[in-house]
């Protein structure tokens, strides 16, 4: 009879296993209970809306016109803006700082770039507004005049050929909004991405180097595949903040309830800033409505964090290195 193998754990892997065990069930249980709660304030509002909550543009509770289209339509371009400028920035700094930079530098890079993921978003909020806004007019006004033909760059307000025409049709937009959310979304990924870049084996790095390689090429060989899963949660975790940034967005957009399809145009929403702006003064079904908002932005940030967690499981960190 073959022998019966029992593991026998001391007390110190018991209260770990334990703990752990507890830690991940007790936030799955927050997330469901933030869900159900939700859900259960925005019943009202979502049963006297219908499929017409996911439509309606207008935010007229009161009046039983009311809808997060247009909000939840500036939610994402805000957000798809902030994640397109942050992504080479964070790939750039991590790649600096991680294979190029010498040592002495890399110790203050490292803390720049956290001492800015933990700058407040009320602090990039004012200065998108007291200073970032006036230098993008420029910027805003070539890329109308020279790539207009292209739908989302045109500004129907603004005639490139008038020399009079004011350019304060392009302020408060969605571009702006977007790139005061990068800089706030960038040093996040930046640092997942340099710690996973930091892992790297020590011996293929030197292989592929003694093969031949140059440096960047032992970065796009070992590097890059190595931290693949690091670079996708990294892009991950910082387009779930972008998705819920809402200071920063509230203190630099116009409001406006219709959807807008020119990124440079004034006017833009999010359902952060519709939160933020409506709570202090809701009436008791608007403040349903409002928690019907927050469960459509809190299912959407779960959908990207479960899609995130697919993509790095498929990825297989450093299998292909």
């Amino acid at each position: 009879m073959p022998r019966q193998i029992t593991a026998v754990r001391g007390l110190q892997d018991t209260v770990f296993r334990i703990g752990a065990h507890g830690g991940g069930v007790l936030v799955l249980a927050i997330m469901t209970l933030v869900g159900l709660f939700l859900a259960v304030r925005g019943a009202e509002a979502i049963g006297a809306a219908g499929p017409e909550f996911l439509t309606e543009q207008e935010w007229e509770p009161n009046s039983g016109r009311f809808g997060i289209a247009a909000v939840l339509f500036g939610t994402v371009t805000i957000a798809l803006i902030a994640i397109t400028v942050a992504l080479p920035l964070a790939v750039g700094t991590a790649t600096y700082i991680s294979e190029y930079a010498p040592e002495g530098l890399k110790r203050v890079l490292v803390g720049v770039v956290d001492l800015m993921a933990a700058i407040p978003s009320v602090v990039y909020g004012l200065w998108g507004m007291f200073w970032l806004e006036g230098q993008l007019l420029p910027v805003a006004k070539w890329i109308t005049t020279y790539l207009g033909w292209i739908p989302i760059f045109s500004v129907p307000q603004f005639d490139p050929d008038d020399p009079l025409a004011t350019p304060t049709v392009f302020t408060a937009s969605a571009f702006l909004a977007g790139l005061v959310v990068s800089m706030m979304v960038a040093p996040i990924a930046a640092s997942i991405m340099r710690e996973v870049f930091a892992q790297a084996p020590i011996g293929e790095r030197e292989g592929a180097l003694a093969l031949g390689a140059s440096k960047w090429g032992m970065i796009r060989a070992v590097v890059y595949p190595f931290g693949l899963g690091g670079m996708v949660g990294g892009t991950m975790l910082g387009l779930g903040r972008a998705l819920g940034e809402t200071i920063a967005v509230y203190l630099v957009i116009s409001p406006v309830f219709v959807v807008n399809w020119h990124l440079l145009s004034t006017g833009t929403n999010s359902i952060s800033s519709l939160i933020a702006l409506r709570y202090g003064e809701a009436s008791s079904f608007e403040l349903s409505g409002l928690m019907a908002a927050g469960l459509v932005l809190f299912a959407i940030t779960m959908l990207v964090n479960f899609a995130a967690g697919f993509v790095i499981q498929r990825s297989r960190s450093g299998a292909s290195s």
